[in-house]
């Protein structure tokens, strides 16, 4: 969640220097991210492999509820830098 005061210093910027603003949903940000740690999980309800049940899953992405989504999202921000005032606020200059 962005701070207000970065959310107003933004728009007030970008109308001063007569910027294009985009706004996007990065909620799907969580699952497109690769893990560069080690993560095993049980095997969920649903998917579960009948022939060898003490098997774990390795992840190769994150998954939105585990711990190191948030990590790994921020650490592989594509191209956007990350504001020193907000660390919400992600810009991309070209």
């Amino acid at each position: 969640m962005a701070r207000l005061e970065a959310v107003r210093l933004l728009l007030a910027f970008s109308c001063i220097k007569g910027f294009k603003l985009f706004q996007m949903d990065v909620k799907s940000a969580f699952l497109n991210g690769y893990i560069n740690i080690e993560v095993f999980i049980s095997q969920p309800l649903g998917f579960e492999d009948h022939q060898h049940p003490e098997h774990v899953f390795k992840l190769k992405k994150t998954l939105y509820r585990l711990k190191q989504a948030p990590r790994q999202c921020y650490e592989t921000s594509q191209g956007y830098d990350r504001s020193t005032y907000d660390k919400t606020l992600f810009m991309k200059i070209k």
